[in-house]
């Protein structure tokens, strides 16, 4: 537990964002993977916590910069969405969802490694 911690103290912005886009993935991969079972209430808690981290990342927005209006917009869409697919088991949803988190997580990783290379 010390050890997380110290971790999570000792990162930078960029590498705490890409760590709960990483966990927001494997979230909504829990999710996909108990739908598949037909767990629903694993899938739920999934979901659950995947609309927490996107909750999270809302919270936490510098509304100062104008990409985070739109950061805003798209993390509400995330929820909806996947209150969705909570209340609907809607898989299309889902994995409609997690190829966008997938897509901005990857842009986030590439900006941050040319902000890295630029130093």
């Amino acid at each position: 537990q010390q050890y997380k911690e110290n971790s999570i103290d000792t990162m930078t912005q960029g590498e705490l964002l890409l760590t709960l886009y990483d966990e927001l993935m494997k979230r909504l991969t829990r999710a996909e993977l108990a739908m598949d079972k037909q767990d629903y209430e694993a899938m739920e808690e999934a979901v659950d916590r995947s609309s927490a981290i996107i909750r999270y990342l809302s919270d936490t927005l510098d509304r100062q910069y104008e990409i985070s209006s739109n950061l805003y917009r798209l993390y509400d869409y995330f929820c909806y969405e996947l209150s969705r697919v909570k209340a609907g088991r809607n898989r299309e949803e889902l994995e409609r969802v997690k190829r966008m988190v997938g897509e901005l997580r990857d842009s986030f990783r590439t900006a941050a490694q040319n902000n890295d290379s630029g130093r």
